[in-house]
């Protein structure tokens, strides 16, 4: 297998109602069956309107207390209103599992490359209904069928840095499972899992850069097939050793 990640660029912000399916097959080149076009949370959310102004938020007291000593009480505040739950606290960061079953740092809310000093960027409300309209608008254009992931970087337990990972999944399968298969020495695998959409997610990132204009990566050459979602990436709590 050989793959291609080619950055799609964007001119200018994208803002609350832009046509992405528009924008991305204008950066794109001519698409073919099979490609997986990995789009950034930040450009779903920007087009979905999913962008808060912390300036029209009142902190909760409970809010208040979670963002001392140097925190922003706004921020908390968002924070519990787009969790189920605050997970750990270590001053005023805190780690929460967001409505979707995510954890990750601040319930998935960014400031940076928001639209505006005083506003900060929410997750999709529902990502996999999101890389569905976004693949099903890019083939009805394109006329090839295709697969879209919306990915986030996270951090992950024990491990320094922050990789892509999806969090919207629409035409392919999210993991690949090895059970009952023979290794080159013939030991039958009994439980191994790739999390292929998480690896493609961390791909495209490699091109998607923190600082610049690209809010997309089109990943060529991966056999993408099938159906799922980003659901099926996230561990029951039961089965987590970790927290």
């Amino acid at each position: 297998m050989r793959l291609e990640i080619l950055p799609l660029p964007v001119p200018g912000e994208i803002e609350t109602g832009a046509d992405l399916a528009g924008l991305l097959l204008g950066a794109a080149p001519p698409l073919e069956r099979g490609d997986v076009v990995v789009v950034s949370h930040k450009a779903v959310s920007k087009a979905e309107g999913r962008v808060a102004d912390l300036r029209e938020v009142t902190p909760s007291a409970q809010a208040i207390e979670l963002a001392r000593p140097d925190g922003d009480p706004r921020l908390a505040e968002m924070v519990l209103r787009e969790s189920r739950r605050i997970v750990r606290r270590r001053g005023s960061l805190l780690i929460a599992e967001t409505h979707h079953g995510f954890i990750c740092a601040s319930a998935g809310i960014d400031r940076s490359n928001a639209p505006g000093a005083e506003k900060v960027v929410l997750l999709p409300v529902d990502p996999d209904a999101s890389a569905g309209a976004l693949r099903a608008e890019l083939e009805r254009r394109s006329a090839v069928p295709l697969a879209v992931v919306v990915a986030d970087t996270m951090g992950r337990p024990l491990r320094n840095g922050i990789v892509g990972t999806a969090i919207g999944v629409s035409g392919l399968e999210p993991l690949r499972g090895y059970h009952g298969q023979a290794d080159a020495a013939g030991y039958t695998l009994r439980t191994t899992q790739v999390a292929v959409a998480d690896e493609l997610a961390a791909a495209a990132d490699l091109v998607l850069g923190k600082l610049e204009r690209v809010p997309a990566a089109l990943v060529r050459g991966y056999p993408a097939a099938g159906e799922g979602t980003a659901r099926e990436l996230i561990r029951e709590s039961q089965r987590d050793l970790f927290i």
